[in-house]
């Protein structure tokens, strides 16, 4: 394995793969922080040369945290379809790009590729590409996922509403909820972060929210995204869940640091399945974003892109229903500034799509952070046309429990209209039986509260 080159008269060399990955990496503030950043433009080209001329096996062969320590890397490596990772395993990684590419390969052929690569692989590919890479690539890929309802299809943009209230007040949350309804938002999840963690205020959410939704006979999915063991024991007391929620990341040390092992994740699906409110086959929901390992102090000095590349090998190994980054919510420490968190909801979004995952995105930022809601307008562009399965509305596109800037209610629904999609066809019929949409477009009815008095 050839970890040197030669630029412009100067040798670079690279001590080992993670150097070398973490060095090709495009610009990112957490890898600065860690230490393991390129320190010129020339080195990281220097770096992205070496990363080209690697070979599917040298990365395999060459594992970043080895399978006898970490059981991410054991499940990434025990689900490669050897087959399909025969036939490739002695492509370049500059070769794989171009197949990715290439005018002739497109939907089937990526998703039977994607199961004979490894996460690191994918991440590996990830660096040599362009942001409009990263988009015309993820859009040939259409994953369809089923929990209550179908989404994933073309032409579409599915939405998770996220009507989060600083007291979870179900008043509050319930009269969110009723306007982002009323803008047509919602199909993918009706999804609430908690303040109160426990049992029984998690109960009262799901209780309250799968009530409304049994009312208006609306086809979509509730979820509370309480921590899994939360969610495990209000469903064995009764509570009505659709899907149960974790955040994960890409080790196993990092996964301990949010106490969750792949152990409680399988016992997880296997209670949804048989005691959750959705019908399935998906009913899992994951939740990731770049820098977490770094923060829990479990990165093992790889860089944050493979690090996020390995999250999307644990989530394929359960099949959820969906699977969003929240790209711009940590911080600046891992995201500085607008340019990064775009490159990073690109790189997210891509590295998703490959992994065959039903990949949304919240496109968002903290008040703290280089970025502006221009900034979060422009990637909403981007990920509709590389064709992201959802995004994440919250009223008036800011948290107020979460405290951080999202996309609004009216911004999701002007990227629907502006792109020419539309939420889930199944939702969709529901929306014109309800009068908010009419001709596939939002009604003059459209953010009218009264719509659900009885």
């Amino acid at each position: 394995m050839n970890l040197s080159t030669t630029l412009g008269g100067e040798r670079y060399v690279f001590h080992d793969l993670k150097e070398v990955l973490a060095k090709a990496n495009e610009e990112k503030s957490g890898d600065r922080l860690a230490g393991i950043a390129a320190e010129t433009v020339q080195e990281r080209i220097a770096a992205k040369t070496v990363v080209s001329e690697l070979l599917v096996s040298d990365i395999r062969n060459n594992p970043l945290i080895p399978i006898e320590s970490d059981e991410v890397s054991l499940i990434i490596e025990n689900d490669i379809n050897e087959k399909v990772y025969g036939e490739i395993q002695n492509w370049s990684i500059a070769e794989l790009r171009e197949y990715i590419l290439s005018n002739e390969v497109g939907d089937r052929e990526l998703k039977r590729l994607s199961r004979g690569l490894t996460s690191e692989v994918i991440a590996a590919v990830t660096k040599l590409m362009s942001n409009l890479d990263l988009v015309h690539a993820a859009n040939k890929i259409e994953i369809l996922s089923t929990c209550n309802i179908t989404i994933g299809q073309k032409g579409t943009l599915s939405s998770r509403l996220q009507p989060n209230h600083p007291t979870d007040n179900i008043d509050g949350i319930i009269t969110s909820l009723k306007e982002g309804l009323s803008y047509g938002i919602g199909d993918a999840v009706i999804g609430i972060n908690p303040v109160d963690d426990s049992v029984e205020s998690v109960k009262r959410v799901l209780n309250a929210t799968k009530d409304f939704i049994d009312e208006w006979e609306i086809p979509t999915q509730n979820c509370v995204l309480a921590h899994v063991t939360t969610q495990m024991k209000a469903i064995e007391q009764g509570a009505p869940a659709d899907m149960i929620f974790q955040s994960i990341a890409g080790t196993e040390k990092a996964h301990r640091s949010f106490g969750i092992s792949a152990e409680l994740i399988a016992e997880a699906k296997d209670l949804s399945l048989k005691m959750g409110t959705g019908t399935g086959p998906q009913t899992l929901y994951f939740e990731t974003g770049q820098g977490s390992e770094l923060s829990a102090e479990a990165h093992y000095g790889v860089d944050q892109v493979t690090m996020e590349a390995r999250n999307y090998g644990f989530a394929r190994h359960y099949d959820p229903y969906i699977v969003n980054t929240v790209v711009g919510f940590i911080g600046p420490e891992y995201l500085y500034n607008s340019k990064q968190v775009i490159r990073a909801g690109l790189e997210d979004h891509f590295m998703g799509k490959l992994h065959g995952l039903p990949m949304g995105v919240d496109i968002c930022y903290t008040n703290h952070i280089k970025a502006d809601q221009n900034d979060i307008e422009d990637l909403s562009i981007l990920l509709s046309a590389a064709g992201v399965n959802f995004i994440i509305a919250a009223p008036m596109g800011d948290d107020v429990m979460l405290n951080y800037q999202s996309m609004s209610y009216h911004d999701v629904a002007t990227v629907l209209r502006t792109m020419g999609k539309t939420p889930a066809p199944e939702y969709l019929k529901w929306l014109e039986k309800m009068g908010i949409y009419e001709n596939g477009m939002l009604s003059k009815r459209a953010g009218d509260l009264t719509l659900f008095n009885r």
